[in-house]
């Protein structure tokens, strides 16, 4: 089985999330993927992060209907900092046999040195780095593969942004999400 993990803090998740994961689950052939919101990202500021209950909210709404992808809430229930390296060993014995792919956009490289066991990490997982716009993949390590997908330049800052200045951003996330923002009036 090949099994994408797609690591985030989705805050809010949007629908760049969405196509990435799909456009490489197709690519690659992955039987399915994995979204993981983070409980706390130890490299982001938390100040302006929805509760991880709301967020693994919204990542569950925007993937309803999707047969390939599921979400886990292993972090959340975890609590403290999300170590990606803690997230692979428990998904390792839930999936001793599977082939685990981390999903992550071309941002992630500007910090990926700094995180908890990275050696360890490589022997666990193949990287999987999709092209975002504005981060451009020059220079990538050795131990991670490129998938050049559909440009979609949509950000979650970007997204908390809008709403607080009271600007439209109903189509950059999925109906359900959209809805859900303004019910719990998030990021305001």
């Amino acid at each position: 089985m090949k099994l994408g993990i797609l690591g985030g803090t989705f805050n809010p998740i949007h629908v760049g999330h969405l196509i990435m994961a799909e456009e490489i689950r197709e690519k690659l052939s992955f039987d399915h993927v994995i979204f993981v919101p983070t409980f706390l990202p130890p490299h982001k500021d938390s100040s302006d992060i929805a509760s991880a209950g709301d967020r693994y909210k919204m990542v569950k709404m925007a993937i309803e209907g999707n047969k390939y992808f599921s979400v886990s809430d292993i972090e959340i229930k975890r609590k403290g900092p999300s170590f990606t390296i803690d997230t692979l060993g428990e998904l390792r014995k839930v999936y001793p046999k599977a082939e685990l792919f981390f999903i992550t956009g071309s941002d992630l490289l500007n910090y990926l040195d700094e995180w908890k066991d990275l050696d360890e990490i490589i022997k666990m997982v193949k990287f999987i780095v999709a092209t975002r716009p504005g981060y451009p993949l020059e220079k990538i390590p050795s131990y991670i593969s490129k998938i050049n997908i559909r440009a979609v330049d949509i950000s979650a800052f970007e997204i908390r942004k809008s709403i607080r200045e009271g600007k439209s951003f109903r189509y950059l996330v999925p109906d359900k999400v959209f809805r859900y923002i303004l019910r719990k009036r998030l990021y305001i």
